[in-house]
Protein backbone atom coordinates (compact mmCIF):
# COMPACT_ATOMS: atom_id res chain seq x y z
CA UNK A 1 0.00 0.00 0.00
CA UNK A 2 2.77 2.43 0.93
CA UNK A 3 4.74 1.57 -2.20
CA UNK A 4 1.73 2.32 -4.43
CA UNK A 5 1.52 5.78 -2.89
CA UNK A 6 5.29 6.35 -2.90
CA UNK A 7 5.47 5.63 -6.64
CA UNK A 8 3.68 8.91 -7.32
CA UNK A 9 6.07 10.77 -5.01
CA UNK A 10 9.03 9.37 -6.96
CA UNK A 11 7.89 11.17 -10.14
CA UNK A 12 8.39 14.94 -10.60
CA UNK A 13 7.03 17.23 -13.30
CA UNK A 14 9.05 19.03 -15.96
CA UNK A 15 6.94 22.11 -16.81
CA UNK A 16 6.98 24.34 -19.89
CA UNK A 17 6.51 28.09 -19.45
CA UNK A 18 5.18 30.99 -21.51
CA UNK A 19 2.37 28.95 -23.08
CA UNK A 20 -1.19 30.06 -23.74
CA UNK A 21 -3.09 27.85 -21.29
CA UNK A 22 -6.42 29.66 -21.38
CA UNK A 23 -8.31 26.76 -23.00
CA UNK A 24 -7.64 24.05 -20.43
CA UNK A 25 -9.98 21.06 -20.30
CA UNK A 26 -10.08 17.81 -18.33
CA UNK A 27 -12.50 16.14 -20.76
CA UNK A 28 -11.62 12.71 -22.09
CA UNK A 29 -13.06 9.72 -23.92
CA UNK A 30 -13.19 6.09 -22.87
CA UNK A 31 -14.81 3.42 -25.03
CA UNK A 32 -16.14 6.18 -27.32
CA UNK A 33 -17.97 7.81 -24.40
CA UNK A 34 -17.18 11.36 -23.28
CA UNK A 35 -16.40 12.10 -19.63
CA UNK A 36 -15.87 15.40 -17.83
CA UNK A 37 -12.77 14.08 -16.05
CA UNK A 38 -10.34 11.19 -16.60
CA UNK A 39 -11.02 9.63 -13.20
CA UNK A 40 -13.85 7.82 -11.46
CA UNK A 41 -14.73 5.97 -8.27
CA UNK A 42 -13.20 2.55 -7.67
CA UNK A 43 -15.38 -0.32 -6.44
CA UNK A 44 -15.59 -0.37 -2.66
CA UNK A 45 -17.45 -2.91 -0.57
CA UNK A 46 -19.35 -1.90 2.56
CA UNK A 47 -19.84 1.66 1.25
CA UNK A 48 -23.32 1.70 2.79
CA UNK A 49 -21.66 1.26 6.20
CA UNK A 50 -19.41 4.29 5.75
CA UNK A 51 -22.20 6.54 4.43
CA UNK A 52 -25.96 6.26 4.44
CA UNK A 53 -27.03 4.64 1.15
CA UNK A 54 -23.38 4.97 0.18
CA UNK A 55 -23.44 2.82 -2.96
CA UNK A 56 -26.22 4.89 -4.54
CA UNK A 57 -24.74 8.19 -3.31
CA UNK A 58 -21.36 7.43 -4.91
CA UNK A 59 -22.91 6.30 -8.19
CA UNK A 60 -25.35 9.21 -8.44
CA UNK A 61 -22.71 11.85 -7.73
CA UNK A 62 -20.31 10.34 -10.26
CA UNK A 63 -22.96 10.18 -12.97
CA UNK A 64 -24.11 13.75 -12.36
CA UNK A 65 -20.52 14.99 -12.55
CA UNK A 66 -19.94 13.18 -15.82
CA UNK A 67 -17.85 10.28 -14.56
CA UNK A 68 -18.07 6.63 -13.45
CA UNK A 69 -18.59 4.82 -10.16
CA UNK A 70 -18.03 1.06 -10.29
CA UNK A 71 -20.57 -0.89 -8.24
CA UNK A 72 -18.81 -3.42 -6.01
CA UNK A 73 -19.75 -7.08 -5.66
CA UNK A 74 -19.23 -6.56 -1.92
CA UNK A 75 -21.79 -3.77 -1.76
CA UNK A 76 -24.78 -4.01 0.56
CA UNK A 77 -27.19 -2.46 -1.93
CA UNK A 78 -28.89 -4.54 -4.63
CA UNK A 79 -27.13 -3.87 -7.92
CA UNK A 80 -30.52 -3.16 -9.48
CA UNK A 81 -30.97 -0.12 -7.21
CA UNK A 82 -27.46 1.11 -7.91
CA UNK A 83 -28.18 0.88 -11.64
CA UNK A 84 -31.63 2.47 -11.61
CA UNK A 85 -31.21 5.15 -8.92
CA UNK A 86 -27.48 5.79 -9.19
CA UNK A 87 -27.30 5.38 -12.97
CA UNK A 88 -24.28 3.09 -12.58
CA UNK A 89 -23.44 0.99 -15.62
CA UNK A 90 -20.15 -0.57 -14.42
CA UNK A 91 -20.15 -3.60 -12.12
CA UNK A 92 -17.18 -5.30 -10.48
CA UNK A 93 -17.48 -9.00 -9.67
CA UNK A 94 -15.71 -11.69 -7.69
CA UNK A 95 -16.60 -14.83 -9.61
CA UNK A 96 -15.60 -18.44 -8.97
CA UNK A 97 -14.41 -20.87 -11.59
CA UNK A 98 -17.96 -22.16 -11.95
CA UNK A 99 -19.65 -21.51 -15.29
CA UNK A 100 -23.12 -22.00 -13.83
CA UNK A 101 -22.66 -19.33 -11.17
CA UNK A 102 -20.94 -17.02 -13.67
CA UNK A 103 -23.79 -17.37 -16.16
CA UNK A 104 -26.46 -16.69 -13.55
CA UNK A 105 -24.74 -13.51 -12.35
CA UNK A 106 -24.24 -12.25 -15.90
CA UNK A 107 -27.93 -12.79 -16.70
CA UNK A 108 -28.80 -10.70 -13.66
CA UNK A 109 -26.43 -7.94 -14.78
CA UNK A 110 -27.92 -7.91 -18.26
CA UNK A 111 -31.44 -7.58 -16.84
CA UNK A 112 -30.25 -4.61 -14.75
CA UNK A 113 -28.78 -3.04 -17.93
CA UNK A 114 -25.15 -2.87 -16.84
CA UNK A 115 -22.82 -2.19 -19.75
CA UNK A 116 -19.30 -2.83 -18.42
CA UNK A 117 -18.19 -5.84 -16.38
CA UNK A 118 -15.03 -5.63 -14.28
CA UNK A 119 -13.69 -9.08 -13.35
CA UNK A 120 -11.38 -8.97 -10.34
CA UNK A 121 -8.59 -11.50 -10.86
CA UNK A 122 -6.27 -10.99 -7.89
CA UNK A 123 -8.36 -12.58 -5.12
CA UNK A 124 -8.04 -16.37 -5.54
CA UNK A 125 -7.87 -16.32 -1.74
CA UNK A 126 -8.29 -13.50 0.75
CA UNK A 127 -5.04 -11.81 1.69
CA UNK A 128 -3.63 -12.00 5.21
CA UNK A 129 -5.27 -8.78 6.38
CA UNK A 130 -3.75 -8.46 9.83
CA UNK A 131 -5.24 -5.02 10.45
CA UNK A 132 -8.73 -6.44 9.92
CA UNK A 133 -7.98 -9.25 12.35
CA UNK A 134 -6.78 -6.76 14.98
CA UNK A 135 -9.85 -4.56 14.50
CA UNK A 136 -12.29 -7.47 14.53
CA UNK A 137 -13.44 -6.52 11.02
CA UNK A 138 -14.89 -9.57 9.38
CA UNK A 139 -18.04 -10.28 7.46
CA UNK A 140 -20.70 -11.17 8.23
CA UNK A 141 -20.17 -9.43 11.57
CA UNK A 142 -20.58 -11.26 14.85
CA UNK A 143 -22.15 -9.28 17.67
CA UNK A 144 -19.52 -9.14 20.39
CA UNK A 145 -19.07 -7.03 23.49
CA UNK A 146 -16.44 -4.97 21.69
CA UNK A 147 -18.68 -4.33 18.70
CA UNK A 148 -21.59 -3.40 20.96
CA UNK A 149 -19.37 -0.90 22.77
CA UNK A 150 -18.36 0.64 19.46
CA UNK A 151 -22.03 1.06 18.54
CA UNK A 152 -22.68 2.82 21.87
CA UNK A 153 -19.63 5.07 21.63
CA UNK A 154 -20.46 6.24 18.07
CA UNK A 155 -24.16 7.09 18.26
CA UNK A 156 -24.12 9.40 15.22
CA UNK A 157 -23.02 6.49 13.02
CA UNK A 158 -25.12 3.86 14.80
CA UNK A 159 -28.29 5.93 14.45
CA UNK A 160 -27.56 8.07 11.40
CA UNK A 161 -26.04 5.42 9.14
CA UNK A 162 -26.72 1.86 10.28
CA UNK A 163 -29.95 2.62 12.16
CA UNK A 164 -31.32 4.73 9.34
CA UNK A 165 -30.50 2.02 6.82
CA UNK A 166 -32.24 -0.69 8.86
CA UNK A 167 -35.26 1.55 9.46
CA UNK A 168 -35.61 2.40 5.77
CA UNK A 169 -34.75 -0.92 4.10
CA UNK A 170 -34.28 -3.55 6.77
CA UNK A 171 -31.17 -5.52 7.68
CA UNK A 172 -28.38 -5.08 5.07
CA UNK A 173 -27.39 -8.19 3.16
CA UNK A 174 -24.53 -9.06 0.85
CA UNK A 175 -26.61 -8.56 -2.24
CA UNK A 176 -24.32 -8.95 -5.23
CA UNK A 177 -21.76 -11.71 -4.79
CA UNK A 178 -23.90 -14.11 -6.84
CA UNK A 179 -27.17 -14.14 -8.71
CA UNK A 180 -28.98 -14.69 -5.40
CA UNK A 181 -28.95 -12.63 -2.22
CA UNK A 182 -26.11 -13.51 0.14
CA UNK A 183 -26.00 -13.64 3.95
CA UNK A 184 -27.01 -10.75 6.23
CA UNK A 185 -24.50 -8.23 7.51
CA UNK A 186 -24.82 -9.63 11.03
CA UNK A 187 -24.78 -13.39 11.48
CA UNK A 188 -23.97 -15.91 14.18
CA UNK A 189 -22.00 -17.91 11.63
CA UNK A 190 -19.67 -16.76 8.89
CA UNK A 191 -21.37 -17.91 5.71
CA UNK A 192 -20.28 -15.48 3.01
CA UNK A 193 -19.20 -17.70 0.13
CA UNK A 194 -15.75 -17.39 -1.40
CA UNK A 195 -15.74 -20.98 -2.65
CA UNK A 196 -14.25 -21.55 -6.07
CA UNK A 197 -12.35 -18.30 -6.53
CA UNK A 198 -9.10 -20.24 -6.50
CA UNK A 199 -10.39 -22.13 -9.56
CA UNK A 200 -10.89 -19.03 -11.72
CA UNK A 201 -8.60 -19.31 -14.77
CA UNK A 202 -8.00 -17.83 -18.19
CA UNK A 203 -10.49 -20.36 -19.54
CA UNK A 204 -13.06 -18.85 -17.17
CA UNK A 205 -12.28 -15.44 -18.61
CA UNK A 206 -12.65 -16.83 -22.13
CA UNK A 207 -16.10 -18.13 -21.14
CA UNK A 208 -17.07 -14.73 -19.70
CA UNK A 209 -15.96 -13.01 -22.89
CA UNK A 210 -18.13 -15.42 -24.89
CA UNK A 211 -21.36 -14.76 -22.96
CA UNK A 212 -20.94 -11.12 -21.84
CA UNK A 213 -22.04 -8.71 -24.61
CA UNK A 214 -20.71 -5.49 -23.09
CA UNK A 215 -17.28 -4.11 -22.36
CA UNK A 216 -15.06 -6.46 -20.33
CA UNK A 217 -12.33 -5.22 -17.97
CA UNK A 218 -9.80 -7.36 -16.09
CA UNK A 219 -8.86 -5.88 -12.71
CA UNK A 220 -5.75 -6.70 -10.69
CA UNK A 221 -3.22 -6.89 -13.52
CA UNK A 222 0.42 -6.12 -12.66
CA UNK A 223 2.39 -8.04 -15.28
CA UNK A 224 2.96 -7.38 -18.96
CA UNK A 225 2.35 -11.04 -19.80
CA UNK A 226 -1.09 -10.99 -18.16
CA UNK A 227 -2.06 -7.79 -19.95
CA UNK A 228 -1.04 -9.24 -23.30
CA UNK A 229 -2.95 -12.45 -22.66
CA UNK A 230 -6.05 -10.46 -21.72
CA UNK A 231 -5.75 -8.55 -24.98
CA UNK A 232 -5.51 -11.81 -26.93
CA UNK A 233 -8.73 -13.05 -25.32
CA UNK A 234 -10.64 -9.98 -26.47
CA UNK A 235 -10.76 -8.14 -23.16
CA UNK A 236 -11.45 -4.44 -23.71
CA UNK A 237 -9.31 -3.06 -20.90
CA UNK A 238 -7.30 -3.80 -17.78
CA UNK A 239 -7.13 -2.07 -14.42
CA UNK A 240 -3.54 -2.04 -13.24
CA UNK A 241 -4.06 -2.54 -9.52
CA UNK A 242 -2.63 -4.15 -6.40
CA UNK A 243 -6.05 -4.19 -4.70
CA UNK A 244 -5.18 -1.28 -2.45
CA UNK A 245 -2.19 -3.19 -1.10
CA UNK A 246 -4.52 -5.68 0.65
CA UNK A 247 -3.63 -8.84 -1.24
CA UNK A 248 -0.04 -9.81 -2.02
CA UNK A 249 2.29 -7.77 0.15
CA UNK A 250 5.59 -6.47 -1.27
CA UNK A 251 4.34 -6.51 -4.87
CA UNK A 252 5.16 -3.84 -7.44
CA UNK A 253 3.44 -0.47 -7.47
CA UNK A 254 0.81 -0.08 -10.22
CA UNK A 255 2.37 3.16 -11.48
CA UNK A 256 5.79 1.51 -11.88
CA UNK A 257 4.50 -1.16 -14.29
CA UNK A 258 2.16 1.17 -16.19
CA UNK A 259 4.67 2.24 -18.91
CA UNK A 260 5.64 -1.35 -19.73
CA UNK A 261 2.04 -2.50 -20.03
CA UNK A 262 1.17 0.52 -22.16
CA UNK A 263 4.06 -0.19 -24.52
CA UNK A 264 3.23 -3.90 -24.84
CA UNK A 265 -0.45 -3.50 -25.74
CA UNK A 266 -2.19 -1.68 -28.57
CA UNK A 267 -5.92 -2.42 -28.32
CA UNK A 268 -6.46 -2.30 -24.55
CA UNK A 269 -7.82 0.58 -22.52
CA UNK A 270 -5.29 1.01 -19.72
CA UNK A 271 -6.87 1.97 -16.40
CA UNK A 272 -5.16 2.30 -13.02
CA UNK A 273 -5.92 2.58 -9.31
CA UNK A 274 -4.05 2.52 -6.03
CA UNK A 275 -2.38 5.36 -4.14
CA UNK A 276 -4.01 8.22 -6.08
CA UNK A 277 -4.78 11.13 -3.78
CA UNK A 278 -4.31 14.38 -5.75
CA UNK A 279 -5.04 15.84 -9.15
CA UNK A 280 -1.30 15.79 -9.83
CA UNK A 281 -1.29 11.99 -9.32
CA UNK A 282 -3.91 11.62 -12.04
CA UNK A 283 -1.82 13.72 -14.43
CA UNK A 284 1.25 11.60 -13.72
CA UNK A 285 -0.66 8.40 -14.47
CA UNK A 286 -1.95 9.82 -17.76
CA UNK A 287 1.53 11.00 -18.72
CA UNK A 288 2.81 7.44 -18.27
CA UNK A 289 0.09 5.92 -20.44
CA UNK A 290 -3.13 5.54 -18.45
CA UNK A 291 -6.42 6.27 -20.19
CA UNK A 292 -8.39 6.60 -16.95
CA UNK A 293 -7.81 6.43 -13.20
CA UNK A 294 -9.92 5.18 -10.33
CA UNK A 295 -9.85 6.49 -6.77
CA UNK A 296 -11.39 4.89 -3.69
CA UNK A 297 -10.80 6.10 -0.17
CA UNK A 298 -11.03 9.90 -0.69
CA UNK A 299 -14.48 9.51 -2.24
CA UNK A 300 -15.65 7.21 0.54
CA UNK A 301 -14.50 9.76 3.12
CA UNK A 302 -16.42 12.46 1.23
CA UNK A 303 -19.57 10.33 1.16
CA UNK A 304 -19.30 9.60 4.88
CA UNK A 305 -19.16 13.32 5.65
CA UNK A 306 -21.95 14.58 3.40
CA UNK A 307 -23.31 11.93 1.08
CA UNK A 308 -23.66 12.67 -2.63
CA UNK A 309 -22.94 16.43 -2.25
CA UNK A 310 -19.70 15.55 -0.50
CA UNK A 311 -18.72 13.23 -3.35
CA UNK A 312 -19.49 15.98 -5.88
CA UNK A 313 -17.27 18.35 -3.88
CA UNK A 314 -14.43 15.80 -3.98
CA UNK A 315 -14.79 15.57 -7.77
CA UNK A 316 -14.56 19.37 -8.04
CA UNK A 317 -11.49 19.52 -5.80
CA UNK A 318 -9.62 16.97 -7.90
CA UNK A 319 -10.70 18.56 -11.18
CA UNK A 320 -9.59 22.01 -10.00
CA UNK A 321 -6.23 20.59 -8.90
CA UNK A 322 -5.82 19.14 -12.39
CA UNK A 323 -6.73 22.40 -14.12
CA UNK A 324 -4.33 24.42 -11.97
CA UNK A 325 -1.52 21.92 -12.51
CA UNK A 326 -2.15 21.82 -16.27
CA UNK A 327 -1.69 25.60 -16.43
CA UNK A 328 1.56 25.35 -14.49
CA UNK A 329 2.73 22.50 -16.73
CA UNK A 330 1.98 24.54 -19.83
CA UNK A 331 -0.72 22.35 -21.39
CA UNK A 332 -4.39 22.69 -22.34
CA UNK A 333 -5.32 19.10 -23.16
CA UNK A 334 -4.67 15.76 -21.55
CA UNK A 335 -3.26 14.32 -24.78
CA UNK A 336 -0.36 16.77 -24.45
CA UNK A 337 0.91 14.72 -21.52
CA UNK A 338 3.73 12.25 -22.20
CA UNK A 339 6.55 10.55 -20.27
CA UNK A 340 8.95 13.41 -21.09
CA UNK A 341 6.85 15.61 -18.79
CA UNK A 342 8.11 13.55 -15.85
CA UNK A 343 11.43 12.77 -14.24
CA UNK A 344 12.16 10.19 -11.59
CA UNK A 345 13.58 11.72 -8.40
Amino acid sequence: MNNARAAYERMAFVPSVLRDVSARSTRTELFSQAFAVPFGIAPMGFSALAAYDGDVALARAAHEFGSIAICSAASLTPLERVASEGRSRWFQCYVPGDEGRISALIERLKRAQFETLVVTADVPVAGNRENNARNGFDAPFRLTGRLTWQFCSKPSWTLGTLGREILQRGMPYFENMDAEQGPPLFSSTLTRSILGRDQLTWESLRFIRKIWPGKLILKGVLSVADACRAEELGVDGVIISNHGGRQLDACVAPLDVLPEIRAATSNLAILIDGGIRRGTDILKAIALGADFAFIGRPFLFAASVRGAPGVSHAFRLLQNEMLTSMALLGINRLDELSPDRLQRV
